[in-house]
């Protein structure tokens, strides 16, 4: 595990799960038989190196009589499964009043498809395991959560060209993404604009960032690289970061001419 926190959480359901498999006199492989998973499955889940599927707890609960006491452990294992990291931002997302968001090389993560996720983390060197990438992707589109809170936040993006001309896991992924943008810009605490290649003057020249602003008045900062994200707290870092977005935002398309542009790019994947 990557944080104590999610260490401990499955140790703490691992326990669980053993204590009522005793109590009910069954073996691991017993166990194991009567959920559909292998005794190795049953073994590394109490001893807390697998995480366990909303399945496995929901039939575990069944078969050794937990009343719900196990199945109600899916939501804490399921935050688990996410990278500390990214529970870290999605946490800070969730209290946003106001983000903003410039991505350059890909589609930023609160707007991409699951296909597109799936690809972004396909490629990556060295590489995932399948079942990494299939954490991975559920963490990403569990912070689209955001655009179904209420009271909504104002969510702002700026997209460089090239990333919706990038086919990223083919032209049918793409069209898709796409779409997707087409469908989020046209929600009222939606923003989304392009920044045209063509642009000679561009204040984003030192890479993608995020700002937030937080129910407390306070704003952060957050940016990502080849192998490290941080939180930008330092007010004067983040005052440099808020400049610099607003010089993006006013460089790049407005927002109504950023959707028309999308849809002309749509019409070149047909």
């Amino acid at each position: 595990m990557e944080d104590e926190e999610a260490a401990a959480v499955l140790r703490a359901v691992g326990r669980q799960i053993k204590m009522w498999r005793e109590a009910a006199g069954l073996r691991q492989a017993e166990l194991g038989a009567a959920i559909g998973y292998s005794e190795e499955m049953v073994s590394s889940v109490e001893r807390a190196r697998r995480i366990p599927k909303p399945d496995f707890l929901d039939k575990a609960d069944e078969v050794l009589g937990a009343g719900g006491k196990l199945a109600v452990m899916k939501e804490d294992v399921e935050k688990a499964r996410y990278p500390k990291q990214v529970r870290d931002l999605a946490k800070l997302e969730d209290e946003a009043v106001e983000l903003g968001a410039y991505a350059n090389h890909n589609m930023h993560g609160l707007l991409q498809t699951e296909g597109y996720a799936r690809a972004l983390f396909a490629m990556r060197s060295p590489s995932y395991a399948e079942d990494e990438i299939d954490r991975h992707v559920a963490a990403r589109m569990a912070r689209q959560r955001v655009f179904e809170r209420v009271p909504s936040p104002l969510l702002t993006f700026v997209l460089e060209e090239v990333t919706l001309r990038r086919p990223v896991g083919g032209r049918m992924v793409l069209r898709r993404q796409l779409e997707r943008l087409l469908e989020l810009g046209g929600l009222r605490h939606v923003a989304i604009q392009v920044m045209p290649t063509d642009r000679e003057d561009h204040a984003g020249m030192g890479g993608p960032m995020q700002l937030l602003k937080l129910r407390d008045g306070k704003t952060l900062g957050h940016s990502e690289g080849q192998l490290h994200n941080r939180v930008i707290s330092d007010p004067r870092e983040v005052q440099i970061l808020e400049m610099r977005y607003g010089m993006i935002r006013a460089q790049a398309l407005p927002p109504r001419e950023s959707l028309t542009f999308v849809e002309k790019v749509l019409g070149e994947e047909t």
